[in-house]
């Protein structure tokens, strides 16, 4: 199979994922521009930044269209993860590559295990400024330091943290991720790899429109059923990029 071929593939389900849960999409990007396309962990994060950011833009829209975004409460999550995003992405070229790998297969296994647990039925917690920041904060590091948008932990932070409904917080989190991804690209612009834009140019168009059919299948598929299938291939990718840096 080409290597274009292989692009359109992936970005189709990476848009899918965004599109459909809010988040986790950007953690498949990473390990398909490594392993399928040949980047660089490097080169991926970076690569991965920009997909994110566009395809995240473009979910936002059509989760927008249907009244499903908090935007002041969206933009003072993402204000707080600007700063951190801008300092680790630009630390994260200084990192040995394995360092990168294996700090990113611990993320990728802590947002399965996360997606795997049962719906928490309690309340949620009344917002908290304090607790607010900190966890913008937190998001915005690793997006800077992985080159993953963080959606995956943005959901649950903007349901238990500050209160929003999950349809609500699904759309939110995509207005995080592209404040963040784009923050941490912006610190990234001009250093490491080159971009082979032949390959990234089609798999960002692929999972600009695997966006929308995310969009789609999140109102006829069980959101439940569809973290439960996204956390299993999450497990198995973490598990074998591990295998690969230790052996």
């Amino acid at each position: 199979m080409s290597a274009l071929v292989l692009a359109l593939v992936a970005g189709a389900v990476v848009g899918l994922a965004l599109g459909a849960l809010g988040g986790g999409g950007s953690v498949l990007a990473v390990p398909a521009l490594i392993y399928l396309l040949g980047l660089t962990p490097a080169a991926a994060t970076t690569a991965g930044l920009f997909i994110v950011a566009a395809t995240s833009a473009t979910a936002l829209y059509a989760h927008a269209r249907d009244g499903h975004v908090a935007w002041t409460t969206g933009a003072l999550f993402a204000a707080a993860g600007v700063v951190p995003a801008s300092l680790t992405g630009a630390a994260a070229g200084r990192v040995p590559e394995a360092v990168l790998t294996v700090a990113f297969c611990a993320i990728a296994a802590l947002a399965a295990v996360r997606m795997l647990r049962p719906p928490d039925a309690r309340p949620p917690d009344r917002v908290r400024p304090g607790r607010a920041a900190g966890a913008g904060a937190g998001l915005g590091a690793v997006t800077g330091f992985l080159g993953v948008g963080g959606g995956f932990l943005a959901v649950p932070a903007l349901v238990g943290v500050l209160g929003l409904a999950m349809r609500r917080a699904v759309g939110t989190s995509l207005l995080v991720i592209t404040v963040n991804a784009l923050a941490a690209l912006i610190a990234r612009a001009g250093g490491g790899d080159a971009l082979d834009w032949a390959l990234i140019g089609p798999f960002t168009g692929a999972a600009v429109l695997g966006a929308w059919d995310g969009k789609r299948l999140a109102a006829k598929v069980s959101g439940r059923r569809l973290q439960q299938a996204f956390a299993c291939a999450l497990l198995a990718v973490a598990a074998s990029m591990l295998v690969d840096v230790v052996v």
